[in-house]
């Protein structure tokens, strides 16, 4: 963004997006959000601050065991060590409490530092904490809880009963945040989550030149298997699977930086056609090539794979990560693809997609989710600053 004329002060207001690296989503909404503000050339000077940096003085697990609480949680992820995460995180939620007073104090030097116009947390858990110590240090001035979930589960994990503004991407999550007691003039909805500007790119213009690139067949339904930016052997055993079934399909599998994954998926006998990718900036692109995605059941990596147009075959189990159940619950009440409680079911789920007819009405309700929110939260935040508005 311009800084203004030579000598003179920028007179852009100053926004600082929190966001921390516990999974991928957080900081993809930031970065999202950082890249459409810019693009749009509004006047706003926007800066990301990782929130586990800020704190790491106080991390108790790096200080005893030598590691950050994000990367612990991304290593359970990983792993798959996900059974039991509810209680896990009454567990995180209880130490979170336990260090709110000098959290508030780290937090409140660190805002004034860069004294920014608006502080917006596209993170959960540490919203008390955060909003307290922005007060402290400017008082009046607003901060923004942007869900990047579709609703808040546990309670305090996003929405706390405290003056600020949120922005929710569900009708549920705007329930939730009245029933907590915030009124509609400091909470906008949004119709959806936030997704990069390049998922609204216009996708390759000859999409069977570009299967028999990746050497698919153009004419076969085509799905893309993703799990993560680290993949999981779960992918390894759906292919298994599919392979031993009838289904007439072949698949695109993203492996992330898991490159073991991406080599033994490779060395797998395939009855059907399959293009194995590694790490990928291009995840619109290969979505732009498939039929319907499977996958975790991810804000993210659903709202990703609707953008494209493409029914989602997801799984909750014991163990999905508490926030993330609501979302096949939300995928059921829309229509928008097939829940199961097993990555051995998901040949099942694939039949059901392929039934006549159904794909296509799979994705018509797909298409007609129509999420804009990447363009939407930029206004947003143009009103609360337009408007004086202080964390009422």
């Amino acid at each position: 963004m311009a800084d203004g004329m030579p000598g003179q002060q920028s007179s852009n207001r100053r926004i600082q997006l929190v966001f921390f690296d516990a999974g991928g989503g957080h900081r993809n909404a930031a970065t999202a959000l950082q890249v459409q503000i810019e693009r749009q050339g509004l006047p706003l000077d926007v800066s990301l601050v990782n929130l586990q940096e800020v704190l790491d003085p106080l991390d108790i697990l790096r200080k005893y065991a030598g590691i950050r609480i994000q990367d612990m949680y991304n290593k359970m992820l990983r792993n798959g060590w996900t059974l039991g995460s509810p209680q896990l995180m009454r567990v995180l939620q209880l130490v979170v409490r336990m260090y709110h007073a000098p959290s508030v104090k780290v937090l409140e030097k660190f805002w004034q530092q860069g004294a920014p116009d608006m502080v917006v947390s596209l993170v959960p858990h540490f919203n008390r904490a955060m909003r307290e110590s922005f007060d402290r240090a400017f008082p009046g001035r607003p901060f923004v809880t942007v869900l990047t979930d579709l609703a808040d589960y546990p309670k305090h994990f996003w929405i706390e009963s405290q003056p600020q503004y949120l922005v929710c991407g569900t009708d549920r999550a705007v329930k939730q945040a009245r029933e907590l007691g915030h009124l509609d003039g400091t909470v906008f909805q949004t119709s959806g989550m936030i997704l990069h500007p390049r998922f609204y790119e216009p996708g390759p213009a000859d999409r069977i030149a570009e299967r028999k690139k990746l050497g698919l067949d153009p004419d076969l339904p085509t799905g893309i298997v993703l799990f993560g930016g680290y993949g999981t052997s779960k992918m390894l055993h759906i292919l298994r699977q599919i392979n031993q079934s009838s289904l007439q399909v072949q698949l695109i599998l993203i492996c992330g930086k898991n490159e073991k994954l991406a080599a033994a998926l490779r060395r797998e006998p395939s009855r059907i056609p399959i293009h194995v990718e590694g790490f990928t900036t291009q995840i619109p692109y290969f979505m732009a090539l498939s039929d319907f995605f499977i996958g975790k059941p991810g804000p993210g990596s659903i709202s990703e794979a609707l953008s494209k147009q493409l029914p989602v075959i997801i799984d909750c189990n014991a163990w999905t990560l508490p926030q993330e159940r609501y979302n096949a619950q939300w995928v059921r009440e829309k229509a928008v693809g097939v829940v199961v409680k097993h990555h051995r079911q998901v040949a099942g789920a694939v039949a059901e997609l392929l039934q006549p007819g159904e794909l296509a009405r799979y994705r018509g309700r797909a298409a007609a989710m129509c999420n804009e929110a990447i363009f939407e939260i930029p206004k947003i935040f143009e009103t609360i600053l337009k408007n004086g508005c202080g964390s009422k």
